[in-house]
């Protein structure tokens, strides 16, 4: 009798345990609550998955997560998700069971200069288990201490890793799990939740339901603190990072990983209609087929390219939007009527009619010092003859109205002329375009290219004729395939130039970040981000491309810092003379007019000076030692050396020549 009363007890038991069940996951009234309301609203970043279990498998098996992991300091700066990943290593039976329910990760910035990682599980019905919290308790060993405390009603636990000496805060927020390392983001969570914000932000909400979901995962970027992010690298973010900022509301991508681990994101990014006239007006203007990158040299780091049906269409809606904002649009038509009225020029008639259906900025690595970019801007012509007689008929204007006095210069059977007229470019399409204050300019083929500094345009024009172009490049091609062959933005990103120029311009701690994190990032060497428009939005596209860092190493040819003060080839006091010692480096002066150029030493003595013509060395050339002794003495004609070369020691005795 006593096993059967054992036995009915423990049916009983059973019974009312299912009975139990039954109310929590079929009776009960259903009170879920949606993770993104507890989401703290300051998330830069926001990824989603409805399947972490099946996506994380998939990523970390690849080659491009093998490779991160290796990176020292990618594991340190991702320290929180080298444990996730062993978390789902070590209790994959435990997720399996959690599969099928939404994790949310989102990054937030909690310091200048450091970011926090939140996560949250939905556990659905199972949050109303008891047991389930009880159950955590089987995950911490004897390295943990388990604490409780309460934060507005709600009950926070700390797991504190006596090794580590850090601490997971983790709350259940009905059928929610919430937690972080950052016990201030748990907290701002709870707030969230009496609070929503980004929950109910209607841009992300737009966002949100165009993109959907789709195998793998989502990720979400809100613009608004996308700079405070950018910052913890360099305390000086570019204007494009600042316009993104400014000018982007919300993206929302979902992505795909290929068996080559190129990452590939769909999606769709809504504008801020209050700061960017500029995109609203692309927004409405359609697209275009690139042609640009036929000029484009392969030393380009970065290349934006704007596309639409007509730029005249495009300038009549980008007119049309900016009257939105009266004063704005008021101080626009009083610079543009201040230019025609003293240059009696028709901006419409004489400059915006032969612009094309794209226009592009590129951002060229330099071959003259790493710590300045090289900018151009190239408009696309609809007839290159009429391009070409509207400028000339703007730049006699010029010659008439202004002291300006430029002549047009040949180099290599292209002419490059000089824009007087300041601030035209910000004038006439806005901000972002203010690098171009007063440009010089010059047209191939088709194109007509604008830049401050004519070494630019000397260098663009040296690749053309080398075939040294973007439209060459087979690996360019190759990605730029992974696109769509129109658009109304594309910007595409040769990593490795592109660090290597921002890495000139950082600050000392930051060159420190970089140096440890350049294989992290120029394992991704080309980055791509396409828009194209779609109802009131942009429809996305952002393709990673993932090679062997190693592979990615040789195949970097990235220009020395050569400069006019010390030529590699010239010693002071060479032990044999050669004519090596007449072997000069390259000079780049940036006043096409100049009739000389010269360098000095810290001194303040002459190191070399050269005759000028055109912007070429034409006449003679002298170089001296530090105490104003000279060196080298001969003549150039049309940048060649010509005549005799003599070479003199520090005593001032001749020592070799050579005849050229």
């Amino acid at each position: 009798m006593t096993k059967k009363r054992i036995f009915y007890s423990f049916l009983a038991l059973l019974v009312l345990y299912l009975c139990y069940l039954a109310y929590i996951f079929v009776l009960s009234p259903k009170t879920n609550l949606q993770s993104i309301y507890l989401i703290p609203k300051d998330a830069v970043f926001i990824i989603e998955s409805e399947q972490p279990v099946k996506s994380w498998e998939k990523i970390s098996e690849s080659e491009a997560w093998h490779h991160l992991k290796k990176n020292d300091y990618f594991s340190e700066l991702t320290e929180n998700i080298q444990r996730v990943d062993t978390v789902f290593s070590e209790n994959h039976k435990l997720f399996e069971f959690f599969d099928d329910r939404s994790l949310f990760i989102s990054i937030h910035m909690i310091s200048p200069k450091d970011y926090g990682i939140f996560y949250v599980l939905d556990l659905k019905r199972i949050a109303k288990l008891q047991l389930l919290k009880t159950y955590l308790n089987t995950l911490l060993d004897d390295g943990y201490v388990l604490s409780k405390r309460t934060y507005h009603e709600h009950e926070i636990l700390e797991a504190h890793d006596r090794d580590s000496k850090e601490t997971l805060y983790m709350a259940f927020i009905k059928n929610q799990l919430v937690a972080s390392y950052t016990h201030t983001l748990v907290e701002a969570s709870i707030d969230e939740y009496h609070e929503p914000v980004l929950g109910r932000n209607l841009n992300f909400l737009e966002v949100n339901q165009k993109v959907g979901h789709e195998d793998l995962f989502r990720m979400y970027v809100q613009y608004h603190y996308f700079d405070n992010y950018i910052k913890q690298y360099t305390d000086k973010p570019s204007d494009w990072v600042k316009r993104v900022s400014e000018n982007f509301l919300f993206s929302g991508f979902y992505f795909d990983l290929d068996e080559n681990s190129t990452l590939t994101a769909n999606g769709y990014t809504n504008i801020s209609a209050v700061n960017e006239y500029y995109l609203e007006a692309l927004q409405k203007s359609g697209t275009a087929k690139r042609s640009i990158p036929k000029i484009a040299p392969k030393s380009t780091a970065l290349y934006i390219s704007y596309g639409f049906d007509s730029f005249s269409e495009f300038y009549e809606n980008f007119e049309v939007v900016q009257q939105n904002d009266p004063e704005q649009f008021e101080t626009y038509q009083e610079g543009i009527a201040k230019v025609e009225k003293f240059l009696k020029i028709d901006v419409k008639e004489n400059f915006i009619s032969w612009i094309g259906d794209e226009i592009a900025m590129l951002q060229i690595q330099s071959p003259i010092t790493k710590e300045k970019n090289d900018m151009a801007l190239v408009l696309k012509t609809k007839d290159s003859a009429d391009a070409k007689s509207n400028l000339d008929f703007i730049l006699e204007q010029i010659r008439k109205k202004t002291p300006v006095k430029f002549k047009a210069v040949n180099y290599k059977d292209y002419e490059i002329n000089f824009l007087s007229i300041k601030g035209f470019f910000k004038i006439l399409l806005g901000g972002r375009f203010n690098e171009f204050d007063k440009p010089y300019f010059t047209q191939i083929d088709d194109n007509v290219v604008f830049s401050d500094n004519p070494n630019t345009l000397k260098g663009i024009i040296d690749k053309v004729l080398e075939g040294e172009t973007l439209a060459t490049s087979e690996e360019f091609r190759k990605f730029e395939q992974k696109f769509d062959s129109e658009s109304t933005m594309f910007m595409y990103s040769n990593v490795p130039l592109l660090f290597d120029s921002m890495f000139a311009l950082a600050d000392a701690p930051t060159k420190k970040k970089m140096r440890k994190n350049m294989d992290f990032i120029v394992c991704f060497p080309q980055v791509g981000l396409q828009l194209t428009p779609e109802d009131d939005m942009f429809e996305s596209r952002l393709v990673l491309n993932y090679q062997d860092v190693e592979e990615v190493k040789k195949a970097i040819n990235v220009p020395k810092n050569t400069t006019a003060s010390k030529p590699k080839n010239q010693r002071t006091a060479p032990s044999e003379i050669t004519d090596a010692v007449f072997n000069l480096a390259p000079i780049y002066p940036t006043d096409l007019n100049a009739k000389s150029f010269s360098r000095k030493y810290a001194n303040g003595n002459i190191r070399f000076e050269v005759e000028l013509k055109d912007g070429l060395k034409h006449g003679n050339y002298e170089v001296y030692y530090p105490d104003g002794t000279r060196k080298i003495r001969g003549r150039f004609r049309n940048d060649e050396q010509v005549g005799t070369w003599r070479y003199y020691n520090k005593e001032g005795d001749q020592v070799h020549k050579k005849r050229f």
